[in-house]
């Protein structure tokens, strides 16, 4: 392309065409191309370099270099020019090459005498697949024509790479989608699941990414944007009564889809020779690459909803809809970028597991997978561009990792786990109706937690003696618009009656922080975890608390009520919202409706702060129930969402033990039943703790209480509480070496 007109762009993707229609193998296939982009572009030198691993990349084929070089020469991520290029998903046009910033000198390859570099990512929707580089003798940067032509060219040779025209021999010239991977991501809910994939999103295949009549496929492009358009003015009228931010989404939709600049930049895409398909794909990719790059929120959120409007594109012009024609495996685990709880539900049980790209171990999917009790494994990167529909995947949530086409040996290893985890669970059923009493006599209760009615049955089967927490807020995080009072009263009647008349504790409304209601308007906080959240919402918005306070009422139907306020830091709230519940039921008695036949009203202690609360409060609050969650990560100071710093500190450790250990004896003297809610009370050793402390009641999954109840059946309470004595007075920043080596003993 040394004169750079366009009609020498369609001339090269049409001997690509051919190089790609031929029968030659994969690397026949590599060398044939690099000769055609050198002989096109004018240039001594074209190397094509492909990910041999996630971190390597490798030449693979070159015209100009030395090709005993070929297969040898790799690169680290970042290392080199072409290493840079890859690592940061831009292009790198020098003159001089040796004095370029983190330019690396390799010998074997004989390039020391090109001085002239152009290097551009080779990428397909944000997955990484190698880079392109051209280099040439004279000292001279390439024109912005030659850029823009090398890079529609490497669109091409990515989809051909996504295609298999490049399979050979090594592990770069491997075929994707169909090597074993293993993922790492974070523990969204605990279990193991073998399963099959379901895309919630099936990616667009592009068959054709080189056009055979430029002309007609701009017609295409024009008639599927001018689909896209009616249907997002469609959108836009049938959600006019919505929420503003479903709202702002939509405007951003519309104002993408009448962008000029991005008609313009597929338009000149489709003019150097691409399909319509892969013109849209080239320009989602790039914006894939510069969201990676962007911090700040509003610009990512802006290029995700340009990535979104894409799809919706690629959707129109292959006529691949996200209903694909597959079938639901009968063992899906579903794979997505995210999700949300409503499109979650719709999928229920039927699913084994979930794994997403995105989410967090406090979104909204988080809250109904554990529900749901299926396995859910966060922060999965590449889990959407490495799987395909019906691969065979394995999910261990426990860990947070995923075995994504697993070899032999993991199947084997992995079973074994499932198997192991099976049997103990039919050991545990055998103690399900005893009573948990330790072996020096100590009463326990295990109640679960819950958020659905599809959790109810777990009641029976787990051998709960009631429901800990019941979250009220998934009912109004699942729909559009705020829940009316006769349908909340309906939901929270057949909760009781599927309780049986066993204890149930109704958190009211946990909503901020992670949990924003669609319906409501989003607050700018920089700490939302720290902010507007939880009671100090409901004592802000009381319309929405009396709402929620009548259903409850009526629900009851003259029945036990139990209600806790969630997020309580000081005493003060709780009473503020302690009188509203009096106020409610006077109300309640002068409308003639039946009023609970008891009424217990209590608070979450998930702030330190309330810890010191004046003993006055622990006389008047009704009961106490420890959320360890916040309360760990406020009084470490440590994001649970935060990988790098959450795992660091430990429920064991002697401070956090010393801040239980005042809660019991505060909540002793008052006479104030307590309990402990969390991932923590679900896990047998962390449990086992909290009972020594002084904790008699733990809120848990259902699925975790037999494995507590086992261990609390075989232990001695007064001789683990000596145990940790001993360790915090040796000084040591945690007990659970001690509680550990002590446990060994004892079996």
């Amino acid at each position: 392309m040394a004169d750079g007109t366009e009609s020498e762009s369609r001339k090269l993707l049409g001997r690509l065409r051919e190089a790609m229609a031929s029968d030659d193998a994969g690397q026949a296939r590599l060398d044939k191309i690099t000769h055609l982009i050198a002989d096109s572009m004018g240039t001594e030198v074209c190397s094509i370099y492909l990910f041999r691993d996630s971190e390597t990349l490798e030449l693979c084929a070159t015209e100009g270099l030395q090709p005993e070089s070929v297969h040898q020469t790799r690169l680290r991520m970042g290392e080199g020019l072409v290493g840079r290029v890859a690592k940061y998903s831009k292009v790198i046009n020098t003159p001089d090459a040796p004095s370029a910033k983190g330019f690396r000198y390799m010998p074997e390859t004989g390039e020391e005498r090109f001085s002239s570099f152009l290097g551009i990512p080779v990428q397909r929707l944000g997955e990484k697949l190698g880079v392109l580089v051209v280099q040439s003798r004279d000292a001279r940067e390439f024109s912005a024509d030659e850029v823009y032509a090398l890079e529609v060219v490497a669109m091409v040779v990515a989809e051909m790479t996504e295609l298999g025209a490049f399979v050979g021999e090594g592990a770069a010239l491997s075929p994707l989608h169909q090597q074993s991977v293993l993922l790492r991501g974070g523990t969204g809910q605990e279990g193991a699941a073998e399963g099959h994939v379901w895309l919630h999103e099936p990616r667009v295949v592009v068959t054709n990414p080189i056009a055979d009549d430029p002309h007609r496929e701009l017609e295409r492009l024009n008639e599927a944007v001018e689909e896209l358009r009616v249907g997002v003015d469609k959108m836009l009228e049938m959600s006019q009564n919505g929420d503003k931010e479903q709202l702002q989404v939509l405007e951003a939709y519309r104002m993408f889809a009448n962008s000029k600049g991005w008609m313009r930049r597929m338009e000149e895409d489709i003019a150097r020779g691409l399909s319509a398909e892969a013109a849209v794909e080239k320009e989602q990719s790039q914006a894939r690459a510069r969201m990676e790059q962007v911090n700040d929120a509003y610009l990512r959120e802006r290029l995700a909803d340009l990535d979104d409007l894409s799809n919706r594109l690629l959707r129109i012009l292959t006529g691949q809809g996200s209903n694909s024609g597959a079938e639901l495996p009968a063992d899906p685990i579903l794979v997505a970028r995210n999700i949300g709880p409503g499109e979650l539900l719709e999928y229920g049980r039927s699913l084994k597991g979930i794994v997403l790209e995105e989410g967090s171990v406090g979104s909204h999917a988080a809250i109904v997978a554990r529900a749901l009790a299926i396995p859910l494994v966060v922060h999965t990167a590449r889990i959407t561009t490495e799987a395909l529909n019906g691969d065979h995947i394995m999910v261990d949530g426990d860990q947070g990792i995923v075995h994504l086409r697993p070899d032999d040996t993991v199947v084997t290893a992995f079973r074994d786990k499932i198997a192991m985890q099976a049997d103990a669970q039919e050991r545990y059923a055998s103690i399900r109706d005893r009573k948990t009493v330790t072996l020096d006599g100590k009463e326990l209760s295990l109640v679960m937690n819950a958020g659905l009615m599809a959790d109810l049955p777990s009641l029976d089967s787990s051998g709960a003696e009631g429901v800990g927490l019941f979250r009220t807020e998934l009912q109004f995080l699942v729909r559009n618009q705020m829940p009316k009072r006769s349908e909340l009263v309906s939901l929270y009647g057949r909760v009781l009656d599927a309780a049986h008349g066993k204890r149930v504790v109704f958190r009211t409304l946990d909503i901020g922080s992670d949990k924003v209601l669609p319906y409501m308007k989003p607050t700018d906080e920089p700490n939302p975890a720290l902010g507007w959240r939880a009671i100090r919402v409901g004592l802000d918005k009381p319309g929405v608390m009396r709402m929620q306070l009548q259903a409850l009422i009526r629900a009851a139907n003259g029945r036990p009520l139990t209600i806790m306020f969630p997020f309580v830091a000081q005493a003060e709230e709780y009473h503020m919202a302690r009188a509203e519940v009096d106020k409610t039921i006077e109300r309640e008695r002068k409308l003639g409706h039946v009023l609970p036949e008891t009424l217990e009203v209590g608070a979450m202690l998930e702030t330190p702060s309330l810890a010191f609360a004046p003993q006055k409060f622990f006389d008047d609050v009704g009961f106490l129930s420890v959320g360890g969650n916040d309360l760990k990560q406020f009084f470490f100071a440590a994001d649970r969402e935060n990988e790098r710093v959450r795992r660091r500190y430990d429920t064991l450790n002697v401070s956090f033990l010393s801040l239980i250990e005042r809660i019991v004896e505060r909540c002793a003297i008052s006479g104030t039943p307590l309990s402990f809610c969390g991932e923590d009370a679900g896990r047998p050793i962390e449990a086992l703790c909290l009972a020594a402390m002084g904790i008699r009641t733990l809120s848990m999954r259902p699925a975790s209480i037999g494995p507590v109840k086992s261990l609390l059946l075989r232990s001695n309470l007064d001789e683990l509480r000596k145990i940790i004595s001993d360790a915090r007075h040796r000084g040591e920043q945690s007990v659970r070496p001690a509680v550990m080596a002590w446990l060994k003993q004892q079996s």
